[in-house]
């Protein structure tokens, strides 16, 4: 499936990569993503985390083919276990393990900003070559703080008008989340705070119209913010495609996001429909293990790689 290939890794440097999959609506086939990324980097020779960041509804360990873990990010929060690296658990396939979400605390959902950070910084001290985050639906603060903490964020959307339109609102949240997180950007911040809280309509301005603004009211914080956002490109996968205009709605929203938000968006491919993916669920086997023949290999083989390659 994978080309088997050492990477070199030179001295005192870190070939961590950190990866966030996320979405605007639940559904959409996230932790199918993740578990099926995770494996392919598995098989390709790396160490691999895979993090349950689903909260509210952890269930990546099912796509992964595992019971319920044992130990959960709860336990940690709660302190019930100390030593973050007890919360690893191994999976069927070598070289890939995996962090639980929360199964048994509601308030799991809203951690409190200390938690919030600890737990983002114990996940990016984890011994890894890749790290991976599921995440949950939705535009929580939690949510978006862990997209923009890793180094490549990933979107899965269904080609379905509700999926598109949470997408478009989830991109929006990280790119307020991101620029009122750039320094120096207080003097400015009502400019912000009106962008942000228009709609969508004719004559109101976009995000892409903001940063052309603040450049000319204030250059040196129009440059500053314009570097660190150039860093935003997410990574859109289309799931669940039936046809060549399901394909075509990855280009528009690429399209879109250039015109409206001013941001560079990577479209580095699409899964297909296949039944096989309800029924590994169903048998609580991993997909790409349980169906080497199906045509989400080849998918999941090409978006890996582009991703890697990217």
């Amino acid at each position: 499936m994978m080309n088997s290939e050492a990477h070199a890794e030179l001295p005192g440097v870190s070939t961590k990569k950190v990866w966030a999959i996320g979405g605007g609506k639940g559904g959409v086939g996230k932790s199918l993503v993740s578990a099926n990324v995770a494996i392919c980097l598995a098989l390709m020779g790396n160490k691999v985390i895979a993090v349950d960041l689903d909260l509210g509804g952890a269930n990546l360990h099912t796509c992964l083919g595992l019971p319920i873990p044992q130990v959960t990010l709860s336990d940690y929060v709660s302190k019930r276990i100390t030593n973050f690296e007890d919360l690893l658990v191994p999976t069927p396939i070598s070289n890939l393990k995996i962090i639980s979400g929360a199964q048994d605390e509601l308030g799991m959902a809203n951690l409190k900003h200390m938690h919030k950070n600890q737990i983002i910084r114990k996940l990016h001290e984890l011994d890894a070559d890749y790290i991976l985050f599921d995440l949950g639906a939705g535009t929580a603060f939690n949510t978006i703080d862990f997209f923009i903490t890793a180094d490549k964020g990933i979107l899965v959307v269904l080609p379905e008008p509700t999926s598109i339109e949470n997408t478009y609102r989830f991109i929006k949240s990280v790119f307020f989340r991101r620029l009122k997180m750039i320094e120096g950007v207080s003097e400015i911040e009502h400019l912000i705070n009106d962008t942000m809280n228009a709609k969508v309509t004719a004559g109101q301005i976009s995000p892409a119209d903001l940063m052309k603004k603040i450049t000319e009211l204030h250059p040196e914080v129009g440059y500053r913010i314009r570097q660190e956002m150039g860093h935003f490109r997410p990574n859109l996968i289309i799931n669940q495609v039936r046809s060549q205009a399901d394909i075509d709605i990855g280009y528009s929203i690429q399209s879109i996001c250039r015109k409206y938000f001013g941001i560079e968006m990577t479209f580095p491919g699409y899964l297909d429909y296949d039944q096989s993916v309800w029924q590994s669920v169903r048998k609580r086997k991993p997909l790409l293990i349980e169906y080497p023949n199906s045509k989400l290999v080849n998918n999941f083989d090409r978006i890996v790689n582009r991703l890697i390659e990217s």
